[in-house]
Parts: C-alpha cells; sequence; structure tokens
C-alpha cells in the first residue's frame, strides 16, 4: 500500500466518469471538507486487513500532533504499478474506512472506481506532505527475531531486506537539537535565520527521493568532460572521462592519506559474498539497502553494498587485545553496489556502482567508542571543509531511540555544541536497525533534495552477529562496539555537490569553479600567435615542474574565442602571451575567482600564488595532452 498524506486547508472533488465497471454507484455531486488529512492510497497486490489497520494506527497517532481528527481516504491508482485486483482494493480501502471509524476518527471517503475532478489547498509546515509505504512482509518483517534468514521470494526481480521493508514503517519523532542541546519538535521550531535546514527536514520528513527534473550538475558534469551515463551498462553506473578521473583520483588519495593519519590500517576485500553465510545473511535483514544478486556454480552471491561484510569477516578472525583499542580498519571500496530504484538514480547523486570510503572502528565500550566518535566527527567536517564544503553548505541529521537519548543525552547534545548549528533530530520509539546512534551530513543542492555526504554510526550488534571478539585486562572475551565511518560520503557525491554548489554561487553572481587542487587544468597559456609557441612551451614547462597543472591552447581558433572557451571550463588561471609579455617578463593573468580581473605577475608569482591554494593536497599531473589541439573531444 502506498499512502500520499496531505494535511490540507480544504479540499474539493467530484466523481465525472466510471474508470472501472466495478466503480459503486454514486451521485455526481461536488464534496467539501476542510481542515483535513487526506490520503491518496494506492491498494497494491499482497495488501492485507492488517496492512490498512497499521496505516490507519499511523495516520492517528500523527493526527494527534497536528491536532486534527479528520481524514479523507482517496482511492488513487497512480502511485504505483502493481496495483490489487479491483475487488480486493475496494474491500481493503473499505477495511481502512471502518476501522478508523471504529477508532472514532471523523473518516470520509472518495469513490472507488471513479474519474474525479479535485481541487486541494495544502498548508505549508514541515510535516504537511508525506509518503508512506506498506508492506505486509514489512509488517511481519519487525517482529521476526535477530537470527531470521533471508527470505527470497524468487518471483521477485530483486532481494530486499526487511530493514529496508520496515524503514517506511517505523514511527518517527522528528525534532530539532539545538546549539544549547535542547530537542525542539521540529513544528515548533522557528526556521527564521535557517532556511537551508528546512529544506533539508522538509526532504527528510516527506521520503520522496525521486527526481522528475534535471538536477544542474548533470549537464555541468558532461559539459566539462566530468563523466556521462554510460547507456551500454545498468542505470546508475557512469563513464568517466579523464578529467572526471583526475578529480577522482586526486579525491580518493586525499581521503585515503587523511584516514591514514588518524590511524586507519588500510585492507582490501571481495566485491561479492555468499547470500547464505549465517553471518551476512542475518546482517543483510538489518540494513536497508537493496543488492544486486548473482549465481556462481551452486551459490548464490550478492555484490557488497558496504566494506563491512569483508572487513568483520576478517576481524573475526584476529586476535585482538584491549590494548589495541580502538582498532580501525579502511577500505576505499571501488566499488560499492546498491541496487536503488530507477527513479531515484540521477546523475553523480545516487548511483548503483560508487566509491566509498569505509572506516571501521572497534571500541571496547560506550566511553571510548564516545570519545573516538568525537574524533571522527571532527575528521569528517575537516575532510569536507578541505574538498571544498563549508559548515554552510550542509546541515546533520542524527537519528537514534529515546532509551538512547535518555542514557547519552549530554554526549549528544555536545555534538551539537561542536557543530555550531541546529540538527535535525530522527527519533525512534525502539531500535530497529544495527545502530544505537547514527549521524551524517547532508548537502542540500538546488531543489531542495538532500544527499547523505559523511557518516559514523555506533554500531551495537555486529560484533556478536559475526563472533568478533577482544581480549580484556582479565584475559575474558568480549564484544566490542563497531563505528561505522565514510569520512567524505561516496566519492562521486562529493563531486556532485561540488558541482551543485558552483551552480548555486553562478546563480549568485560570482564565477563558478572548482576548488584550485581539484581543477583539471589549474592555468591555461593561450600564444598570440604559433611564433611564440616555443616561449610558450619553455614557461608551461617551468610551471608544470613545480606540480601545477598547465596546458596550451594551440588550436587554430581566434583569440577570443580560446579565451571564451577557457572561461567555459572554469580555468582558474588565464594567460594570453605575446611580444610584450615574453619581452618584459611579466604576464598578465586573468584570474577567474575575482571575475576575470587581470593581475600582473612574474612566473615565480605566479607558481607562489597558485602554490599557496593547493599546499597539503596531494597532486596527480594533467590527465590530457598539454597542447588543445592533440585532444580528442569526449562530449558534445
Amino acid at each position: 500500500m502506498r499512502i500520499l498524506q496531505l494535511h490540507s486547508d480544504f479540499i474539493t472533488y467530484k466523481p465525472v466518469e466510471k474508470e472501472l465497471s466495478q466503480a459503486e454507484e454514486v451521485e455526481k455531486t461536488e464534496v467539501h471538507i476542510e481542515e483535513v488529512v487526506v490520503l491518496f492510497t494506492s491498494v497494491e497486490e499482497g495488501d492485507t486487513v492488517e496492512v490498512s489497520q497499521k496505516a490507519i494506527n499511523d495516520v492517528r497517532a500523527f493526527l494527534g500532533r497536528l491536532k486534527v481528527n479528520k481524514i479523507l481516504i482517496y482511492p488513487f491508482a497512480h502511485l504505483s504499478s502493481n496495483l490489487s485486483k479491483p475487488s480486493e482494493a475496494f474491500s481493503v480501502i473499505k477495511e481502512m474506512e471502518n476501522y478508523a471509524k471504529q477508532k472514532n476518527i471523523e473518516t470520509y471517503r472518495a469513490p472507488f472506481g471513479w474519474n474525479k475532478q479535485f481541487t486541494i489547498s495544502i498548508k505549508g509546515h514541515p510535516l504537511a506532505e508525506q509518503a508512506r509505504t506498506y508492506t505486509a512482509q514489512a509488517l511481519k518483517s519487525v517482529t521476526q527475531t535477530e537470527n531470521a534468514s533471508v527470505c527470497k521470494d524468487k518471483k521477485d526481480e530483486e532481494t530486499v531486506s526487511d530493514a529496508l521493508k520496515a524503514e517506511d514503517n517505523l514511527k518517527s519523532f522528528w525534532h530539532i537539537l539545538q546549539v544549547d542541546g535542547l530537542l525542539v519538535p521540529v513544528e515548533e521550531f522557528k526556521f527564521k535565520s535557517n532556511s537551508n535546514l528546512q529544506k533539508f527536514v522538509n526532504y527528510e520528513i516527506k521520503k520522496t527521493r525521486a527526481v522528475t527534473v534535471m538536477p544542474p550538475h548533470v549537464p555541468l558534469m558532461k559539459r566539462l568532460e566530468i563523466a556521462d551515463y554510460e547507456h551500454g551498462s545498468d542505470p546508475g553506473n557512469v563513464r568517466w572521462y579523464p578529467k572526471g578521473r583526475m578529480i577522482k583520483s586526486l579525491l580518493e588519495q586525499y581521503i585515503t592519506t587523511r584516514v591514514q593519519a588518524y590511524g586507519g590500517m588500510e585492507v582490501e576485500t571481495p566485491l561479492m559474498y555468499d547470500f547464505n553465510h549465517p553471518s551476512l545473511a542475518s546482517y543483510l535483514n538489518r540494513f536497508p539497502a537493496r543488492q544486486y544478486v548473482l549465481k556462481s556454480e551452486d551459490k548464490e552471491l550478492f555484490l557488497r553494498f558496504a566494506a563491512c561484510f569483508g572487513q568483520f569477516l576478517m576481524a573475526h578472525d584476529a586476535q585482538i587485545s584491549y590494548k589495541h583499542l580502538p582498532l580501525k580498519l579502511f577500505e576505499l571500496t571501488r566499488y560499492s553496489f546498491r541496487r536503488e530504484k530507477s527513479g531515484e538514480v540521477v546523475g553523480l547523486k545516487r548511483l548503483r556502482a560508487f566509491t566509498m570510503p569505509d572506516c571501521h572502528a572497534f571500541c571496547a565500550d560506550y566511553e571510548q567508542a564516545k570519545q573516538e566518535f568525537i574524533t571522527r566527527f571532527d575528521l569528517c567536517i575537516d575532510v569536507l571543509d578541505n574538498i571544498g564544503l563549508a559548515k554552510d553548505d550542509y546541515e546533520i541529521a542524527m537519528r537514534f531511540t529515546k532509551d538512547f537519548y535518555a542514557e547519552h543525552k549530554e554526549f549528544i547534545a555536545s555534538l551539537a555544541t561542536k557543530f555550531g548549528k541546529p540538527i535535525l533530530a530522527e527519533v525512534w520509539n525502539e531500535r530497529f536497525f544495527y545502530f544505537a546512534l547514527k549521524w551524517d551530513l547532508n548537502f542540500v543542492d538546488n531543489q531542495g533534495k538532500a544527499a547523505a555526504l559523511s557518516t559514523d554510526q555506533i554500531d551495537v550488534e555486529n560484533a556478536k552477529r559475526y563472533g568478533i571478539t577482544y581480549v580484556d585486562e582479565k584475559g575474558e572475551k568480549q564484544f566490542p562496539l563497531i563505528l561505522h565511518c565514510s569520512p567524505s560520503g561516496a566519492i562521486e557525491r562529493d563531486i556532485y555537490a561540488l558541482l551543485e554548489k558552483a551552480y548555486f554561487e553562478q546563480m549568485a553572481g560570482k564565477a563558478p569553479m572548482l576548488p584550485m587542487w581539484l581543477s583539471p587544468t589549474q592555468v591555461r597559456l593561450i600564444p598570440i600567435s604559433d611564433k611564440f609557441l616555443d616561449n610558450v612551451e619553455k614557461i608551461a614547462k617551468q610551471i608544470t615542474d613545480k606540480c601545477i597543472r598547465v596546458d596550451i591552447d594551440d588550436s587554430a581558433s581566434t583569440l577570443q574565442k580560446k579565451i571564451r572557451e577557457a572561461e567555459q571550463e572554469w580555468i582558474p588561471y588565464i594567460i594570453v602571451v605575446g611580444e610584450k609579455e615574453i619581452e618584459s617578463g611579466t604576464l598578465s593573468v586573468r584570474i577567474r575567482e575575482f571575475k576575470g580581473k587581470q593581475e600582473a605577475l612574474t612566473v615565480e608569482q605566479l607558481v607562489s600564488k597558485v602554490s599557496e591554494k593547493i599546499v597539503g593536497k596531494p597532486y596527480k599531473p594533467l590527465p590530457l595532452p598539454m597542447h588543445l589541439s592533440k585532444r580528442p573531444q569526449f562530449y558534445g
């Protein structure tokens, strides 16, 4: 069952014509209802009485928060492509109506099987629009025991974990964790100076992930020859052009270096695992992700969606002492695989194959885990800042149970204080997932949609599930807590966020650009004519020798076109070289950061200026031939 739930000032509808032969008999009169929660409802194959009751119970709890007690059940087939038979759907809809009335909810129902005209006015608060999904399997899975094995319906096109099925059914209470540590219900929080947080709150509560309009980073990633869709592969798998591969590689190198400096020991683990391995099967049902499944001889395998599996199996086989804790294992997975819904796969934001830095820390107890958690919190913020994403560019979501908050209130409050901005908190009555606490940093893009970047979690289950132990001071075996951290999130998403941020800046009147250390070409030299080409090549060598990426536009285009194309490629420094520059030894440098303002610099001064901006960052040489005349065109 799929429900689009809208808290409305009013709705007016009128039956127009029968859509189904089983349509009930009604008069074609206009109906007007005010101050109502409208439930646009699609009944799907397999929906039961229990599903309809669960939906109404959730609505009833929600009505109390809105301080209303009126609903309209509006049959609406357009939310699903897996609809139940009309007779069965009508039966479920009527059961919803009857059950709601039994619960003393003022209940209305639009006629079943009719095409209807309607006008609706939706309220503007963050909780006004929500999407909900219910299945009979998910209801059953919530009550399954820890050792439940993966159940796979052979008729299904994909295997869906119990955690994913249950995710939409878990009851969430949304709050804002203020900088002072107070937890405020989201509807009571004043968003006046937190407009970006309000966009993020709306996105998270609605849980509408489908993309209907192309986001700005998609044409940018193509035009800049960074990446493109690969139509010869599965959706969500992209091709990386030389410039994009270089950017991606620099990010991978930088993040790996930072995690190693933090103490992460780099390992490498397999891409695929046995679906029926007891530890893995149990974990699959606790992680909300869809898997790619394949068969090899007599085994059913799945492609990993994180580095957890290999690292946990490795830790299980290791001999660990309390003296080794916190023990940190790290892998940068190329790739991790998640079979995201096709309507949610877009550009570099949500992929089915992605590069994920994954660092697990095995900790002795909560005190050690919390101390490590704070260290990693600082690490993540600093990593994003050095990538080019500041605190103003993202918001934090934190998720925990009421019991965990009551026990660790001061610790959770300290994270909000450290961040210095209010945080969205999703609070659950009970824990279903393997973690007791999770946070993630979310970039909010030009469409008001969000994507998680850095994250960390306190895992309270998997040490026991995988049989991971350490020997304590008394010589006794204990199960550690496990922290799951990605200091940057998926590398592809970092590039998505940088491109979306550049578009934000362009809309604000600034010159869009990538951070200097990630710009494929950092300096472009344009000789006025071919007779200066030898001199320009000598200048280029001086700059290249200082680990700065420089290229030369020796094409047959006009000077103005060369300058224009360099600007369209977001080249940070553009230099036209002629007789004056050769004789004086001083270059007139167009600086993109200052919208093309020109500054007279010697080669040494230029090198110093660029070097200051890339200090401490990894370097890779130019990913394409230095001379533009020798380059192929990958896009356009």
